[in-house]
């Protein structure tokens, strides 16, 4: 970091050492310094220049601190001056903005295996941010002066300290390094945090106007954004990032800067709460060019989306002013007051940072459309399963089968003689061998590889890019080894349904009834066959009649059976198919729809912790300040 000049302090102690309000003088002394900037009376002293004011007689000073009270590790409450509790040092933030950042904090949790870390970069740091400024000092109000070369931000701050304590003059750039200025003890920690050394901290002056109005403020005054040195400007940035507002000084020449605009003011649109626009040097401008310069400025706030504090609405603040002569600078003095004393500007600033995380992140945890995957998804899944080990083929052979068994079982003797002997003649006919085609293992592998491609595509549709990468490679890991456990599976089930299929309950009759029409046969002969040798009385019709009812019989008996065993051999039929379905649809389910459903959970789960870090889900987050909406 660049320092000040040693004439830069001297000039600065020369012109508090002359103020009449009071008598403030430069620390010195190599013990003090050793004692962390802690005076022997138990006051901090947060520079080079110390206020030495005489104690209250009404009773304590509100700025007297008990030892350890401003030390990051005190947990104990602290109260203002007006009898109002605040945020203790190193106590939890409340309300909403403690759920928003405890729902980041499990959100980057849930994220970290899904997203890289340039992703979730800014929202660590937010969240870093947050816990070190948590444990420091909540009843001081860090804020910023920051503006072009040659704008009189310096000015301003001295005008505002009410004591020459930055250099001004022609020289460019003239601030070189951030100067502090503290209105009350206990703000070293947040200087330290600034990186600020103690040879550029300094008090205002003692009694001086705007002292009690201004107690708690920590005033930073800031390099030039715009100047040619490149440290300096990097010390602009780190110093913004840390601070609670900012004062962005204007002037007429440079207020639509486009440095100021596209690098700033644009990015920084969402902390228009805690930044203040100040249009110095009015008094250049004659007559009304000063209200026309003003209303100009106003539009390219606008037009970043900057959000204008007008007519009690919250936003940024702005007003003319020059420093040079005072005009304007009492009411800054006053706006700056009631906003300090107000003792909401870190957490303003904070909610904002997170704003800014949240819609950095909005691409990769908001989805276009509903997501999911719906039933018929699903159910349409386990049929191309189904389909891939064929369970519609097992149950179509199951029922011929079952069939075959009923033909077999209810024909007529004579044809099962036929039957057995054609087997006798031709052995191999028995067998019936099933051509299996060369191509149908690949085809089925094939068919269940397109399945999950099917089923993947459409459980990660409308999903942001990283869920739905983690959709897909889900189910590419669950359909690993799919095909082979169908395999399984479907020869499993082939066994079971291998053997002789159950037979209903009116097969017995049906074979008693079918035994009888033999016997009519063999009855009918043997009469006629009496007949012809002479054993019974002549009598040639009824016997033909016992023989033509045994073979009309017969076939009539094995028709019916026939057609009674359709429905009993579609419902085998059905249940086999069945069967095979739901074994092929646990198995899909077991090994790709439920790692799916595990991912399509953790993204609902970092969708909702999305919401509550977006503020959509916070009670009356429809008011006030604009959130991100989640489609």
């Amino acid at each position: 970091m660049t320092a000040v000049t040693d004439d830069h302090n001297e000039t600065g102690n020369e012109a508090v050492a002359g103020t009449p309000n009071g008598a403030v003088h430069e620390k010195a002394g190599s013990a003090a310094e050793g004692a962390g900037g802690k005076e022997a009376g138990g006051r901090w002293d947060d520079g080079l220049i110390a206020r030495r004011a005489e104690p209250r007689s009404d009773g304590p000073d509100p700025d007297d601190a008990e030892p350890g009270e401003d030390e990051p590790g005190h947990r104990g409450g602290a109260a203002s001056e007006d009898g109002h509790d605040h945020l203790p040092i190193g106590g939890a933030y409340g309300g909403p903005l403690r759920d928003r950042l405890n729902a980041l904090r499990e959100l980057l949790g849930l994220s970290q295996t899904r997203l890289d870390g340039r992703t979730l970069a800014e929202a660590g740091r937010v969240l870093d941010e947050a816990a070190a400024r948590q444990r420091l000092s909540s009843r001081h109000t860090v804020v910023a002066i920051a503006g072009a070369t040659g704008s009189g931000k310096s000015t301003l701050f001295n005008a505002l300290a009410g004591v020459r304590i930055a250099e001004t003059g022609l020289r460019r750039p003239t601030t070189s390094a951030p100067i502090a200025c503290t209105w009350s003890d206990g703000a070293a920690g947040l200087l330290d945090r600034l990186a600020i050394p103690g040879r550029l901290r300094r008090r205002p002056l003692a009694g001086g106007d705007g002292d009690e109005q201004l107690h708690g403020l920590v005033l930073i005054d800031l390099p030039d954004h715009d100047s040619a040195l490149v440290q300096h400007r990097e010390q602009v940035d780190r110093v913004l990032a840390l601070v609670d507002a900012v004062i962005w000084v204007v002037d007429p020449e440079k207020y639509a800067d486009a440095a100021l605009h596209e690098r700033y003011l644009r990015p920084l649109a969402g902390h228009a709460e805690i930044t203040f626009v100040v249009l110095n040097q009015i008094d250049r401008l004659p007559g009304e060019a000063a209200d026309q310069v003003l209303d100009d400025l106003r539009r390219l706030l606008d037009e970043d989306g900057v959000a204008l504090g007008e007519h009690g609405e919250p936003g940024a603040r702005v007003l003319p002013l020059s420093a040079l002569t005072g005009e304007g600078v009492g009411e800054l003095r006053e706006m700056i007051g009631e906003f300090v004393q107000g003792r909401e500007a870190a957490a303003l600033r904070l909610s904002a940072d997170v704003d800014a995380a949240a819609a950095k992140l909005r691409p990769v945890y908001v989805a276009d459309g509903r997501t999911g995957l719906g039933e018929r998804a699903r159910d349409d899944f386990s049929a191309r399963l189904a389909d891939a080990i064929g369970a519609t083929a097992a149950g179509e052979a199951a029922e011929r089968e079952w069939r075959r068994n009923a033909s077999r079982a209810c024909g007529t003797p004579w044809l099962r003689l036929w039957r057995w002997y054609e087997r006798k003649r031709m052995p191999g006919a028995a067998l019936e061998p099933r051509a299996t085609p060369v191509e149908e293992e690949p085809t089925a592998r094939q068919r269940v590889e397109q399945a999950v491609r099917t089923v993947a595509g459409e459980a990660s549709r409308g999903l942001p890019a990283p869920w739905a990468q983690a959709v897909r490679e889900a189910a590419v890991r669950g359909a690993q080894g799919l095909p082979e456990a169908l395999d399984e599976l479907a020869t499993r089930e082939a066994a079971a349904t291998s053997g002789r299929p159950q037979r209903p309950a009116w097969w017995p009759a049906a074979v008693l009834a079918q035994a009888s029409m033999t016997l009519l046969q063999i009855f009918g002969g043997l009469w006629l066959v009496g007949q012809i040798v002479g054993v019974l009385e002549p009598g040639l019709i009824p016997p033909v009649l016992v023989m033509l009812a045994g073979i009309v019989g017969g076939p009539l008996v094995e028709w019916a059976c026939a057609a009674a065993a359709k429905g009993p051999a579609r419902r085998y039929g059905q249940d086999v198919r069945r069967a095979l379905q739901e074994a092929a649809a646990g198995c899909g389910r077991a090994k790709v729809l439920d790692p799916i459903s595990a991912e399509l959970m953790r993204y609902r789960e970092v969708r909702e912790q999305y919401a509550t870090v977006s503020g959509t889900t916070r009670p009356g987050a429809g008011h006030g300040r604009v959130r991100t909406r989640i489609g």
